[in-house]
């Protein structure tokens, strides 16, 4: 006698093209990320007074642990840009902690370079880190909107 069992979990819906697509952009545009992540965290930890004063023209530091403990930290987050980009079919919703540093860290950029700008430094360098963590926050927006809307949260 044969008996049919059913599986415990139903199998996920399919996913449309129109998905699938955006779900693609999604990860690459993490994995984009992580290079300018990793590269400019790389270029703070082994150059930080090259990359601060020559290149941002920013004031001179009387002690630059602390840029390179930054630097540290964004190799580290680069690392789960790239995990979280291998799992993107199923866990796209971590990304909102990436879209939340994104928009955090432009609206610090343009708030720093509108009041917070020493005396004699340019402010080019935070209105560009503004703009660029702006449109990577809304591409990982729209990313994640369109490509999740038929996928659960949980």
């Amino acid at each position: 006698m044969r008996v049919s069992y059913q599986s415990a979990e139903p199998s996920p819906p399919a996913q449309t093209k129109y998905q699938e697509a955006f779900v693609k952009l999604l990860r690459r545009q993490l994995k984009a990320q992580a290079v300018m992540w990793v590269l400019g965290s790389v270029a703070i930890v082994l150059f930080p007074r090259w990359v601060l004063e020559t290149i941002a023209g920013q004031p001179v530091l009387e002690e630059y642990v602390w840029a390179r403990a930054v630097g540290v930290m964004g190799i580290a987050l680069a690392l789960l840009m790239v995990l979280v980009a291998q799992k993107i079919d199923e866990l796209w919703w971590w990304s909102w902690s990436f879209a939340v540093l994104d928009v955090g860290l432009a609206t610090l950029f343009a708030v720093n370079a509108l009041f917070g700008v020493p005396e004699a430094a340019p402010a080019w360098p935070f209105w560009s880190l503004a703009a660029l963590n702006g449109v990577l926050g809304a591409g990982s927006l729209v990313g994640m909107g369109l490509g999740g809307q038929e996928k659960p949260f949980v």
